[in-house]
């Protein structure tokens, strides 16, 4: 086996792997402010008012189905909001009403909505609520984010000719390893007490390998855990015929952490990084 030097390979972890992608879902934003643009539209008319809250009043006697766009105006998921004050709380519910027309105007008064729309701050709601949308998608970027190490990874799998449902699986858990190709996996699940879950699977002619992946842009008390909870997967996997786990982790994180990540490289056989993915390495391994 060829020995490499960890502080080479760790002086090749990348500071990102973001994609264009990555930083905003647009087609997703667009979709869910296309959803209430005609409730939008017909809010607009309150844009400038001079009596907001009787217009309001009456808009909403008229068309009920407007309060649905409330709470995406205060960058709220969902159709109810929770709110107090010194006068108590209350529960409102925008997709059916629950309160009377006045207390909806107390909480369009109390949260500034009122202000912001008869001061004409905002010249379209539904431009405004696309602004929203776009900086809730943003949240996302840590679930996106969590996917790009293993679609960089599954792209290699599949170049080297592996069919996904056939000779690589994903996100399988170790109990369908067990059943599908009759392994013994009990000292990596505690005796069958973890439902532990590897990224992919990929599976040969002779041999079955469980395939974790991660990529850390910052460091944590997480990465430690990570290396350690890795190390003994590996040196259990050692023991197991047919069998090998391989670990697939990236970052400029882990040059804050790197101790532990150390011990795990030089205690692991299938410990790789983005440039042995580039220099080919899973043709080599899954032989």
């Amino acid at each position: 086996m060829e020995i490499r030097s960890f502080n080479d390979w760790i002086s090749n972890f990348r500071s990102s792997i973001s994609s264009y992608e990555y930083y905003i879902n647009f087609d997703k934003v667009i979709k869910n402010a296309e959803s209430i643009k005609i409730e939008l539209n017909i809010l607009n008319s309150l844009i400038g008012s001079d009596n907001v809250e009787k217009d309001f009043e009456e808009l909403v006697t008229r068309y009920p189905e407007t309060l649905s766009c409330i709470p995406l105006l205060l960058a709220v998921r969902g159709s109810q909001i929770y709110a107090q004050d010194e006068d108590g709380g209350f529960d409102y519910d925008f997709k059916k009403m629950n309160h009377s027309v006045e207390q909806y105007k107390v909480f369009m008064k109390k949260t500034g909505l009122f202000d912001m729309i008869s001061k004409h701050v905002v010249n379209n709601l539904f431009d405004f609520a696309l602004g929203i949308e776009t900086g809730l998608d943003s949240n996302g970027r840590k679930n996106r984010g969590g996917h790009l190490m293993e679609n960089l990874v599954e792209k290699y799998i599949i170049e080297e000719g592996f069919v996904k449902d056939k000779t690589y699986f994903k996100e399988m858990y170790l109990v369908d390893i067990e059943r599908n190709w009759n392994i013994d996996l009990s000292s990596l699940s505690n005796q069958g007490k973890s439902a532990k879950r590897f990224d992919f699977v990929v599976k040969t002619n002779d041999k079955v390998y469980a395939i974790e992946t991660n990529f850390y842009a910052s460091s944590g008390s997480k990465l430690n855990e990570t290396a350690r909870s890795y190390k003994m997967i590996a040196q259990e996997s050692k023991n197991i015929n047919g069998f090998s786990f391989v670990w697939f982790t990236d970052g400029i994180g882990w040059k804050n952490a790197k101790n532990n990540l150390e011990e795990t490289f030089d205690s692991m056989e299938h410990i790789y990084n983005i440039s042995d993915l580039e220099n080919g390495i899973v043709k080599k391994i899954f032989v």
